[in-house]
């Protein structure tokens, strides 16, 4: 207790009393600080405490009161990675295949990141925010993560609600598989516009080459090819046969000529000879004949050239024997000179003889007439073999070039068809793994990291505070310790 002026010692001498000085703050205590034991400091260092907690903890629980609270809701997708083939075979027109890589069969090209950029396309944004009547900006932008090493795709949506994040995920799905349709639909449209063009030019050569055809059949008369081979084989063969039957003619004809001598009659004398004697009365008559002939030659056997009896039968001879002439001019239709030549006496084995050479002649004649005929059809058909000849040879051109054209029309065609099923050859298969959650609490405001948060940051004050009362002995000691060493 400190003594004021005006008061008097216990002895009764009077002193004058003094007032304490206040300290002034100095640079030193500011810096170095106080004894850990001066209780005086803890005053201000409360109000740093109070002050510090409040800085710290009002924005946290302005945050946790006001902040809107907002649910996010979390989708998978998932890329197969297996390829796809597909052949077409049409007996007789053509095949077609189509094969579809793997979408990971490319080191240059990654599937996910392009379908990740894709997702987050204005486009697909803008589709999905118009589908539940909200702003681009009110719609807001998903979240999107690529698993390594893995296919799939996660995406993340925040909204208002539980059910708002769901139906946003739902819309953004659908706008993106919406995208992909479309982006397919345009490619296979833009590849089948690309083979109109060739397609109408194959149409044109096949339609170009089928009119040269008609037009050289209509002018040769020949349909095809085959039909020209035909015609090749049927003439060869018609000459074999020509020739056989010019060896048989001539064979037949030798026949006929060497019987001819023997019998010193020609074939035609012959075959009038079995004509006439083939007539009843005419038999008849020879017979009469003979029997004048008989009595003529008795006659003259007994009696002289003058006698009545001979010229009678020498009459009687005669006579029948101008009958039997007018009976053979009758049915031969000779005349008499030329009925001399004939053999009227064609008996026994002289008739069968006559009979083999009037027939051995008349196979000659058939033989000779077929020969002919034969003939000279080989010879109108080896003209018209080699009249032929370059009609066949351009046809057989024009049809080659017409199955190769329709050949690749057919498979050009084909392969177009067959193009359109191969519609993940540019934009890979993707599969919805999981649908859009419905979280069961909302992502934000966090309150458990805002409160975790705010307790770090009072120990940090607190230690702050701490490591500030204590300042004046930590630097002593280490200014200490500084001078030991020195």
């Amino acid at each position: 207790m400190t003594l004021q002026d005006g008061f008097a010692p216990h002895d009764g001498s009077i002193y004058k009393l003094r007032r304490p000085k206040k300290r002034r703050p100095s640079l030193r205590r500011i810096l170095a600080g106080g004894q850990i034991s001066d209780m005086g400091r803890f005053p201000r260092y409360l109000a740093f405490a109070v002050l510090g907690g409040t800085m710290i903890w009002a924005p946290i629980t302005g945050y946790l009161r006001t902040a809107p609270l907002s649910f996010k809701s979390h989708t998978s997708l998932i890329l197969p990675g297996s390829g796809a083939s597909a052949s077409l075979n049409l007996n007789g027109i053509g095949q077609a295949s189509s094969y579809a890589n793997s979408a990971f069969s490319s080191n240059s090209v990654s599937p996910t990141e392009t379908y990740k950029r894709l997702i987050g396309a204005d486009r697909i944004l803008e589709t999905a925010a118009t589908s539940m009547g909200l702003s681009r900006e009110a719609f807001g932008r998903p979240r999107i993560n690529l698993v390594d090493q893995t296919s799939l795709i996660q995406l993340e949506i925040t909204g208002g609600s539980a059910e708002e994040s769901q139906a946003r995920g739902e819309a953004l799905l659908a706008a993106f598989f919406a995208e992909l349709d479309a982006l397919r639909a345009d490619e296979q449209n833009t590849r089948e516009d690309s083979g109109l063009a060739a397609i109408e030019d194959y149409r044109n050569s096949v339609a170009a080459t089928r009119a040269d055809i008609a037009m050289l059949q209509k002018e040769t008369g020949l349909i095809s090819s085959d039909q020209y081979d035909a015609i090749v084989e049927t003439t060869r063969l018609l000459e074999i046969r020509v020739q056989d039957l010019a060896a048989t003619l001539g064979e037949k004809t030798q026949s006929v000529a060497a019987l001819e001598a023997t019998l010193g009659i020609p074939a035609a004398d012959a075959a009038t000879t079995l004509k006439i004697y083939a007539d009843a009365e005419f038999i008849a008559l020879t017979d009469e004949m003979g029997i004048h002939a008989a009595k003529l030659s008795e006659a003259r056997s007994l009696y002289g050239e003058g006698h009545p009896k001979v010229q009678d039968a020498r009459a009687a001879h005669a006579a029948a024997t101008a009958a039997a002439l007018g009976q053979a001019v009758q049915v031969t239709g000779l005349n008499a000179a030329r009925l001399g030549n004939l053999d009227l006496a064609p008996a026994g084995a002289r008739a069968e003889l006559l009979a083999q050479l009037v027939r051995m002649d008349t196979e000659r004649s058939g033989a000779s007439q077929q020969y002919e005929t034969l003939k000279a059809r080989l010879l109108e058909d080896s003209t018209k073999q080699r009249n032929l000849a370059a009609a066949a040879a351009r046809l057989q051109d024009l049809q080659r070039d017409f199955s190769v054209a329709e050949a690749v029309f057919a498979t050009a065609i084909a392969r177009t068809q067959s193009t359109k099923s191969d519609v993940y050859a540019s934009y890979p298969l993707v599969q919805v793994l999981e649908n859009p959650s419905l979280p069961d609490r909302p992502s934000s405001p966090n309150r458990k990291l805002a409160i975790a948060a705010g307790g770090a940051a009072t120990l940090m004050m607190l230690i702050g505070l701490l490591l500030g009362w204590m300042r004046s002995a930590l630097i002593g000691r280490l200014l200490g310790q500084g001078k030991a060493a020195a």
